[in-house]
């Protein structure tokens, strides 16, 4: 994975509540076997009319919103169904940061697992955030490393993380990734384990 140290980008601001994972990645894209390509499907039921055309009125098709990579939520971000294949979907389509007032459990799990940052906010920060950044080009800065989220006029809102997730983030490591960072020790386990069983 690539590391998250400092984040700037554009925001795009995404004003519904309870923004569940069918919505986020619908059903009938999930039979794919490969975890790039779920970014075109991104809201798929809300980005497109029946005739596959862009909706106008989907808040991810404004242009001023194009190129996002941080998107402002509402309460309760990534309900439903447990599907790991949403965070896959937002990672694909350029989304490194999700900042809301609240995320469902499992899709919270499955963005650190994927290099997503999912940051907590209060509602009244989100809602400042949405009453100075929404309906036009808007940047943010995430500072991981500080806990930090700056605002363009100097302001800041700070946000907690734990801290195995924030070191996993800012390295770039995924489960795996930080298993092999003992891979000596594993190495060297395994030729003890060898001797010991006279192979």
């Amino acid at each position: 994975m690539e590391p998250l140290v400092r984040h700037e980008g554009k925001a795009a601001f995404l004003d519904r509540v309870n923004v569940d994972t069918d919505q986020i990645i619908p059903k009938q894209f999930l039979k794919r076997i490969e975890r790039s390509g779920f970014g075109k499907f991104l809201f798929y039921d809300w980005r497109y009319l029946d005739d596959g055309s862009p909706n106008p009125e989907f808040a991810l098709n404004q242009p001023y919103y194009e190129g996002a990579s941080i998107l402002v939520a509402r309460d309760n971000f990534g309900c439903g169904s447990s599907r790991e294949h949403a965070a896959w979907a937002l990672a694909d389509y350029g989304i490194r940061v999700i900042l809301a007032p609240s995320f469902a459990d499992i899709f919270y799990n499955n963005c650190f697992k994927n290099g997503l940052l999912p940051v907590v906010l209060s509602s009244e920060a989100i809602q400042h955030l949405f009453a100075v950044g929404a309906g036009h080009s808007y940047h943010l800065t995430v500072d991981l490393e500080n806990q930090r989220v700056e605002l363009p006029d100097g302001s800041q809102y700070l946000f907690e993380i734990d801290p195995q997730r924030k070191h996993k983030l800012l390295h770039g490591l995924d489960d795996v990734g930080l298993t092999l960072q003992h891979e000596g020790a594993i190495a060297a386990y395994e030729a003890r384990r060898k001797v010991a069983v006279g192979r």
